[in-house]
């Protein structure tokens, strides 16, 4: 592996670690590094890996300062390959892959070790014309268009959920070929765009919102409601109680952070000194024994969110709720 230094800034400008794999040219690798060079993209590059010690992309990202690994699958079973291979992206500290032409098909296993972090670009408008020959599947069934996919990789093949799609005229002179190489143009636009939002969606507060309430409001007798201009959620009823908000940026601070009640301050700053990534102190709320958690950062713990959010509303819930809650914990 050769070696290459790569660092995000902190806060809300930390950028998510991407791992590409490829086993050729590296053309869409390529429209992905080049993507991550421009302002404000939320990803950068920190490895590309393949399978093909020889592959050409491998120089290309090379050239321009990636660190690169290669490790020839001949030999070897595919659990065996791929074990080599997780090892050094986990090692890169990439939290996104990015399938670019990666010539392998993977196992269960492996795609469910990166569950929802593995991203892929496939020459069709899936469903449609799912795995290989899809131009030629597309002009022989009389299709209109042809076209490329974004999509979320799971171990269904071509079949894990869509990011977006891009659509390319099939002309009545069209081959396979001549199809293939409009499409290929399209993908280089669709792939970087829709790989930037979805790695990005972690800077973006209205998807945070959509995240955290719905765990707030799936927890009992809960109601949505604004203060201070700051969304918050609150136990219903005239005496309900606040047991959450998001503050974005509040006071200057680099932080889209969801503010839950801790047992004072002696917990507020123990939970701050230890885990500076995670948690801080917010500006006004703090001095009440509020902690926020950071939420614009690649690698959120959602389970442990709603732990705070289930744990924030029981400090504040009517004990008839919470015993109900306790009832149905047992069960």
């Amino acid at each position: 592996m050769t070696k290459a230094s790569s660092s995000g800034a902190v806060g809300h400008n930390r950028k998510a670690k991407v791992a590409c794999l490829l086993s050729g040219n590296g053309t869409t690798m390529s429209a992905l590094l080049f993507a991550s060079k421009l302002p404000d993209c939320p990803y950068e590059i920190v490895l590309v890996a393949s399978n093909v010690p020889d592959a050409p992309g491998l120089k290309i990202a090379a050239s321009e300062g990636i660190a690169t690994f290669a490790h020839d699958h001949k030999g070897l079973s595919r659990e065996e390959h791929e074990a080599i291979m997780d090892a050094a992206l986990r090692e890169s500290g990439a939290e996104y892959l990015a399938l670019c032409g990666y010539m392998r098909i993977l196992t269960a296993g492996f795609v469910e070790g990166w569950e929802g972090r593995m991203v892929n670009t496939h020459p069709s408008l899936l469903p449609k014309y799912k795995g290989l020959d899809t131009h030629q599947r597309a002009i022989d069934a009389g299709e209109k268009f042809g076209g490329c996919s974004v999509h979320i990789v799971t171990p269904e093949l071509d079949g894990g959920p869509l990011l977006g799609q891009m659509p390319v005229a099939i002309l009545p002179t069209d081959t396979g070929e001549s199809l293939g190489k409009r499409v290929i143009l399209a993908e280089y636009q669709l792939y970087p765009r829709m790989f930037a939002d979805y790695v990005g969606r972690h800077n973006r507060v209205d998807w945070l919102l959509e995240q955290v309430s719905a765990r707030a409001m799936a927890l009992p007798e809960v109601e949505a409601r604004e203060s201070h201009g700051a969304h918050g959620w609150r136990t219903g009823g005239k005496s309900g109680k606040f047991f959450a908000y998001l503050s974005e940026f509040h006071h200057g601070e680099p932080h889209i952070g969801l503010l839950v009640k801790t047992s004072g301050q002696d917990e507020l700053l123990s939970l701050v000194e230890q885990s500076p990534d995670t948690y801080y102190k917010p500006a006004y709320y703090g001095a009440s024994g509020w902690v926020g958690i950071i939420l614009n950062r690649p690698d959120v713990d959602w389970t442990h969110v709603e732990q705070w959010l289930e744990r924030s509303w029981a400090s504040v819930a009517p004990k008839r709720l919470t015993k109900l809650r306790n009832i149905a914990d047992q069960f």
